[in-house]
């Protein structure tokens, strides 16, 4: 008996999905672990996997389609099945019935499983405006069509020329694994000019909203409408830290500590000196977590998500720095299971090694706080009456006014500060 996959439920909010591209296609074999397919809902784009073996008969949703949960997708011929006679075997009606507009749910178990991904996290970052594909490759050799930030920034950084390249993500836009194929002899690489003056290339487009820009403006626009915000800064001088940090890596080769990993044990020291920080507000009560779930955020390509490293103030930071990149790459990479995202209780959004100095969170609820960390830069500042130079950092916490009064805000940025500036301290 043929195999009907239907579209899963893979979020409490979702309603339907969007194909965004299919993996495998009609009359190919596939195998349990094989992706089927990548499906973009309300929260992300998730790889569908298959976890029975068969043929791919009917493709019933093609790329680009909507279909709402429970619609039939594709049809999967069993072993030993003619799959010709199953594809034909597709009623009329049920093809109908599955098309984006007014699926149907299909009687018989999905044989397939969802990779589960996060939910986008509620930074607000800015991403590139779009440009015409069709227009010539700028002197700089940067690919003039779309392109994911991340995957912008490691073209530059691997010297990629991305003229000509062709994107295999959602409507040929140019993501990470493109550029790592390209690097490797997949596409022409030169190198980046310095003295090349960007080229901007303007084109007046619409871009349709996809589901999880919807939900990235539906979860902005709730948190900032319903969360008082207030903000507070805290400048750190950085120099004992990373002298700290250079030692232990010179200790540790191969593995490298990065400054993000000293920032996030360090806010799981501050938040169990200062445990009120670590709270959720609800209509009758304020909740005061007993253990540090924390969020990290990350870039992906289709945006930002949180993978959460669970009772940091137990941890660490060899084993913070660890799950840290671990989670990174799972998240990257669209691999991220349930258990691994969801249920943070204080994130971190560190955009310094974007060379911004200092910018503003927006809170992700139920959280009460967010950080945002900025780069580390040569400042001058006043010690023992005399004006010297510094590596100095800007720390801007984020709050619900409704969980974290100034002062609270403003005790848990000077343990923090005192923390990072004497960084020995939460070694021991």
């Amino acid at each position: 008996m043929p195999i009907e996959i239907t579209m899963p439920k893979l979020s409490d909010t979702m309603t339907d999905g969007t194909l965004v591209r299919w993996v495998k296609k009609e009359n190919e074999a596939i195998k349990p672990g094989d992706i089927l397919a990548e499906v973009e809902t309300d929260k992300a784009t998730q790889e569908l996997e298959a976890f029975e073996a068969g043929t791919v008969a009917k493709i019933v949703i093609p790329e680009g389609g909507k279909v709402p949960v429970g619609g039939l997708i594709v049809v999967l011929a069993k072993p030993g099945e003619d799959v010709a006679a199953v594809a034909k075997g597709v009623a009329t009606s049920s093809v109908k019935a599955a098309a984006p507009a007014a699926a149907a749910p299909a009687t018989s178990a999905p044989a397939a499983v969802p990779i589960p991904a996060p939910a986008p996290a509620p930074v607000v970052t800015a991403a590139p405006a779009p440009a015409a594909a069709s227009a010539p490759a700028p002197a700089d050799g940067r690919q003039t069509g779309r392109i994911s930030p991340l995957a912008k920034k490691i073209a530059q950084e691997m010297g990629v020329n991305l003229s000509g390249l062709q994107g295999s993500g959602p409507d040929g836009r140019i993501i990470k694994r493109d550029v790592l194929s390209a690097s490797t002899g997949g596409a022409p690489v030169a190198k980046r000019s310095a003295a090349a003056a960007p080229v901007a290339v303007l084109e007046a487009k619409t871009i349709p909203l996809s589901s999880i820009r919807q939900t990235i403006a539906r979860r902005l626009l709730e948190a900032k409408q319903t969360i008082p915000h207030f903000y507070v800064s805290i400048d750190v001088q950085m120099d004992a830290l990373l002298s700290l940090r250079k030692a232990a890596n010179e200790q540790l080769a191969p593995v490298k500590l990065s400054v993000t990993d000293f920032i996030a044990k360090a806010v799981a020291t501050a938040i169990s000196q200062t445990p009120a920080i670590n709270a959720s507000f609800t209509p009758t009560a304020i909740v005061q977590h007993g253990t540090v779930h924390l969020g990290i955020a990350v870039a992906i390509d289709d945006g930002l998500v949180v993978p959460v490293v669970r009772d940091a103030q137990t941890k660490g930071i060899r084993q913070i720095s660890a799950e840290i990149k671990e989670l990174a790459d799972l998240a990257r990479t669209r691999k991220l299971k349930a258990g691994q995202m969801g249920g943070s209780t204080f994130t971190i959004s560190n955009l310094g090694m974007y060379g911004i100095r200092e910018f503003q969170a927006i809170v992700n609820p139920p959280e009460a706080s967010i950080l945002a960390v900025g780069g580390t830069e040569a400042r001058p500042v006043v010690k023992n009456g005399q004006v010297v130079p510094a590596q100095v950092m800007t720390l801007s916490l984020s709050s619900d006014h409704r969980v974290v009064d100034g002062a609270l805000a403003a005790e848990f940025l000077s343990r923090l500060k005192g923390i990072l500036e004497n960084p020995l301290a939460m070694l021991i």
